[in-house]
C-alpha cells in the first residue's frame, strides 16, 4: 500500500512580473513583482510616495507601463480600464469616488454588472444594505451629502455590485473614526469569506497585519519585502528602515 499525499496549490489570480510604470517621463515603479491568489487578502505597505497607489493605477491600465500583468493567466497590460473591470477587477481609489448628485441607491445601480459564469451568485443592493445598514437608512440621500465614512461604505459597496473576483483598495481607512476603521476591516474579511481576493494599500500596519495572509513592503518604487505578517513583525530592522517614521 502506498501513501498518497495531495498538495493543494492556491489558484493564482493576479500575477505581476517586473512591472515598470511612468507618469510621463517620471519613472515611478522599478520592476515590481507580486501575486494575489484567489480568496486571499494581500496588503502593500510602505511610506507615502513609494509607488503603492501607482501600482493600483498601473494594474487598472491608467498609466504607461512595461512588464507583465496577468489576471487569471490572461495578459492585462495595454487593456482599457473598462475592459479590465469587465474581466473581474474592481478598483476603489483613495479619493472615494462617488457620484455626488445621485442617491445612494442610484450609485449602487451604476456599479451593477452581470455575474460571470464561474460565480455562484451576484451581489445585490440588498446585500450591501445588510453589510452596511447605515447605507439603507441613507439610500434616498445624495452621495455628496454623506459623511466621509458613509462615502467609503458606498464606494466599497458600489465596487462589489460589479461582482469582481479581485478588489484593489487604496487606503480605505484614511481619515475614518476608530469605529469606522473596525467596520471596514470586518468588511474586508467578509469579502474573503465570499471568495473575493483583496489587494489592499493600507497605512495602518495593525490592520494589515491582522487581516492579511501575505504582505509586501515597497520602497523607492520596488518591493523590498514579501512574506507573512509574522515574518514582518519579526523583522525589526526592515520595519525600522522602510515603515517607521
Amino acid at each position: 500500500m502506498f501513501n498518497v499525499f495531495i498538495c493543494i496549490v492556491p489558484a493564482m489570480l493576479l500575477e505581476i512580473d517586473n512591472l515598470h510604470a511612468y507618469y510621463g517621463q517620471s519613472h515611478v515603479l522599478h520592476g515590481v513583482s507580486l501575486r494575489v491568489d484567489a480568496g486571499e487578502i494581500v496588503s502593500v505597505l510602505g511610506r507615502n510616495g513609494v509607488g503603492r497607489s501607482t501600482l493600483l493605477k498601473a494594474i487598472m491600465g491608467q498609466l504607461q507601463t512595461e512588464g507583465s500583468i496577468r489576471f487569471r493567466n490572461e495578459p492585462m497590460a495595454g487593456l482599457k480600464t473598462f475592459d479590465i473591470a469587465r474581466r473581474g477587477i474592481a478598483y476603489v481609489p483613495e479619493s472615494r469616488d462617488v457620484f455626488p448628485g445621485l442617491t445612494v441607491a442610484q450609485n449602487l445601480l451604476l456599479g451593477q454588472q452581470r455575474r460571470r459564469s464561474h460565480q455562484p451568485a451576484a451581489w445585490t443592493a440588498a446585500d450591501m444594505y445588510r453589510m452596511f445598514p447605515q447605507l439603507e437608512k441613507r439610500r434616498a440621500v445624495a452621495a455628496g451629502l454623506l459623511s466621509g465614512g458613509e462615502q467609503q461604505m458606498l464606494s466599497l459597496s458600489r465596487s462589489l455590485m460589479g461582482n469582481p473576483d479581485l478588489i484593489l483598495i487604496d487606503e480605505p481607512t484614511e481619515g475614518l473614526s476608530p469605529q469606522m476603521v473596525e467596520l471596514v476591516a470586518g468588511y474586508l474579511q467578509a469579502l474573503r469569506g465570499r471568495g473575493i481576493a483583496v489587494l489592499l494599500i493600507e497605512q495602518k500596519q495593525t490592520i494589515a497585519l491582522d487581516i492579511s495572509q501575505r504582505l509586501y513592503v515597497m520602497g523607492h518604487g520596488a518591493v523590498v519585502f514579501d512574506g507573512t505578517p509574522q515574518q514582518l513583525q519579526e523583522n525589526r530592522a526592515l520595519r525600522s528602515e522602510w515603515l517607521e517614521i
